[in-house]
């Protein structure tokens, strides 16, 4: 048989990588990882995300027991090890085996998971095809396999960003130019958390560059706010980007917005029982949307829920029976069955001028994305008093301040009064994890401050420690509490009096209103949340 010199190289380079290895498992006193026999699907992702891995030379492998393999291509590297410590005591710290491998042999299983994953990523992809989810050449493909092969840097780190942020959960992705660099954060239930950062102002640029060009921007403007969309798709999953570029000291910034329906409604089909709204919360939104005509107003601040509470109205009451229609800025969701209407100013459409010209469209239900000033508030009343059904959000703290605001917009309070049905103030409160709940007791100044009820001596008070599962914040997942407003003959006299909050608030009080506070704290004495939570989300003296 004869031998090249390109054999004999290859054989020679294969025993030295060998030799080294062996030495390295010698010196360091770990054992040989059999990789080899490893299973794919075992790979802790969520310990060591893919692109870490393929970056820092090492994989982490689910065993039966519950505990995780460790394998290291340099056993001596102590910044990877403390990384990796750090990762594990967030996780729980599981009983842990550490063992060196090969370079080759990493980059051999690396290969053979990518095979894997395409080939789920594949599938999935060819199911939203064919059950006409999507075409097949309208949105970016997001493939573990694709990213990490991709000869750019730059797009490896966009699409292993995005990748990243669908499977942490994030409802946006901040992207923030700095003297040094760029930092990656998420907005993990409702909290911002540091995810990572890459130093060089230019890679920074080239990003933003990428993000420009996937959500067809003018990549030449850099002085001037620009706003775009973009869709995903993640196997089977197909999610809307809201993307806003805006110029700062540094460079530019930017902010995605995931609008991933998945995360509330596995069947793409947005209902109030996705929404963990209580029996009776969700009793008394379906009562309001069952009302032939009236105004049903949803209330809170920025990022509380309103305009998803009021697609899962939409989506309940859309038959086919009536003529729905939407005005929004900008339209989040898309609702078959339903006109949608984009809000743009630029070009004159406001939300005032747009319902106004919805009303000459025949419609039956009508939702305005935000009450925002007078004259859109006195249309929407006025569409109320004439036979329409109007659901819309303004910007309060509860359901007393959203009277209190209509009145600043020069709304005429007999006409409020006969158009209005009910109010609905909410909130997004975090759960705790429940892979790493434990019980805690809060102590004495923490109950001080949050003035707890008398009968808080029996309530099951819990925390997270923090795991894999929510990446060591000890919360995963969010859910609404709610403060309930019905009208009835007494408040509807009261409010066209122009009575003080007090004696509305007296009032409805004397009805059984409960208060944001009230459900925030159920939900302390049930072990779902923490007091903590409960705070930041309301405040003590409500």
């Amino acid at each position: 048989m004869n031998t090249t010199a390109a054999d004999t190289g290859s054989t020679a380079e294969a025993i030295s990588a060998v030799r080294t290895t062996l030495d390295l498992a010698r010196r360091s006193g770990l054992p040989l990882a059999p990789v080899h026999t490893w299973n794919p699907g075992d790979v802790d992702l969520s310990l060591v995300p893919f692109a870490e891995a393929r970056r820092r030379h090492c994989v982490a492998c689910r065993r039966a027991d519950g505990g995780v393999d460790i394998a290291l291509a340099d056993p001596f590297d102590t910044a990877l090890r403390l990384w990796l410590e750090m990762r594990l005591r967030s996780a729980a710290n599981p009983p842990t085996r550490w063992s060196v491998v090969g370079g080759d042999e990493l980059q051999a299983f690396f290969t053979r998971l990518e095979r894997e994953l395409r080939a789920l990523d594949v599938q999935g992809a060819r199911a939203a095809v064919e059950a006409g989810v999507v075409a097949a050449d309208d949105v970016v493909e997001l493939s573990l396999a694709d990213i990490s092969s991709h000869e750019s840097p730059v797009v490896r780190f966009v699409d292993s960003t995005l990748y990243d942020a669908l499977r942490a959960g994030a409802s946006d992705i901040h992207l923030e130019s700095d003297a040094a660099g760029l930092a990656v954060k998420y907005r993990l239930d409702g909290v911002l958390q540091s995810i990572t950062r890459h130093e060089g102002r230019d890679f920074g640029e080239r990003v933003l560059s990428r993000l420009k060009v996937l959500a067809e921007l003018d990549i030449s403007e850099r002085r001037l706010p620009q706003d775009g969309r973009m869709k995903l798709r993640l196997g089977a999953r197909v999610i809307d980007v809201r993307v806003s570029i805006m110029p700062s000291l540094h460079g530019e910034d930017a902010v995605l917005r995931i609008l991933d329906r998945y995360q509330l409604a596995s069947d793409d089909q947005l209902k109030l029982q996705h929404l963990s709204f209580s029996a009776e919360e969700a009793e008394f939104i379906r009562r309001m949307a069952r009302l032939p005509y009236g105004l049903f107003l949803v209330t809170g601040p920025t990022g509380s829920g309103k305009t998803t509470t009021l697609y899962g109205v939409l989506s309940e009451v859309n038959t086919g029976l009536d003529k729905i229609i939407t005005i929004e800025d900008p339209v989040e969701y898309q609702v078959p069955g339903i006109l949608q209407i984009p809000v743009n100013e630029a070009k004159g459409l406001t939300f005032a001028r747009g319902l106004r010209s919805i009303l000459r469209h025949d419609p039956d239900k009508i939702m305005v994305g935000e009450m925002r000033d007078a004259e859109t508030a006195q249309i929407a009343i006025q569409a109320a008093l004439t036979g329409h059904q109007v659901f819309a959000t303004v910007h309060a703290n509860n359901v007393f301040d959203v009277i209190g605001r209509l009145s600043t917009m020069a709304v005429d309070p007999y006409n409020l009064v006969a158009a209005l049905n009910g109010v609905l103030a909410q909130r997004l409160i975090r759960q705790v994890c429940r892979h790493c709940a434990q019980p805690h007791e809060p102590d004495a100044e923490l109950r001080a401050d949050s003035n707890l009820p008398s009968e808080a001596s029996g309530w099951r008070f819990v925390r997270g420690i923090g795991c894999t599962q929510c990446r060591g914040t000890g919360y995963k997942g969010r859910r609404a509490v709610a403060q309930t407003l019905a009208l009835d003959v007494e408040l509807r006299s009261l409010i066209a009096e122009r009575a003080s909050p007090a004696r509305l608030r007296a009032a409805a009080h004397e009805r059984g209103l409960k208060t944001l506070r009230d459900a925030a704290l159920t939900l302390v004495a049930s072990g779902h949340t923490t007091l903590e939570e409960a705070n930041r989300v309301t405040a003590a003296e409500e």
